[in-house]
């Protein structure tokens, strides 16, 4: 018997999935910055159950707008540092909060120990192949996002300002 990667979830090619996840979104950031991470800190899903894998909440500079977009996020952290994984749970495009930091690298992240101002820039060469080993260690789930979208899922390291 050959193990199979599942494969995508088909709402997350539906017309419903951005706008579900966005009333998602703002909820758990809600929860999260009136609870200080108490609440909606920690993914307990899939490989991330019991345990769970922190949230924080990442804010960034719309490139359209200017103004300051919140995302809830699983990261990782690296020392002083957190890492994000760009993946949009394994959907062809990019995640709008990957293009707000292209165009700014300035953003927020509050995590359960606080908010810091922080500098981001896309992982690429060494520092993406030993990034992209550990944070699909860390959190399987990336992985299998990866096998289904032809995209190069990014990952983004957001280091202290």
């Amino acid at each position: 018997m050959v193990n199979e990667m599942p494969s995508r979830p088909r709402f997350f090619d539906s017309r419903f999935y951005a706008p579900v996840m966005r009333v998602f979104t703002q909820g758990h950031v809600a929860l999260f910055r009136v609870t200080g991470g108490r609440v909606g800190g920690k993914f307990r899903f899939g490989s991330g159950f019991p345990r769970g894998v922190p949230v924080a909440l990442l804010t960034t500079r719309g490139r359209k707008t200017g103004k300051a977009r919140t995302m809830a996020l699983l990261y990782m952290a690296d020392g002083d540092r957190v890492v994000f994984v760009a993946s949009r749970g394994g959907t062809p495009r990019h995640p709008q909060w990957f293009h707000n930091i292209k165009a700014d690298p300035k953003v927020r992240v509050h995590t359960r120990g606080g908010v810091r101002a922080m500098i981001a820039h896309e992982a690429e060469g060494d520092e993406r192949a030993d990034l992209w080993r550990r944070v699909v260690e860390y959190y399987p789930e990336w992985g299998s996002y990866q096998t289904w979208t032809d995209r190069r899922i990014p990952l983004i390291v957001c280091e202290p300002a």
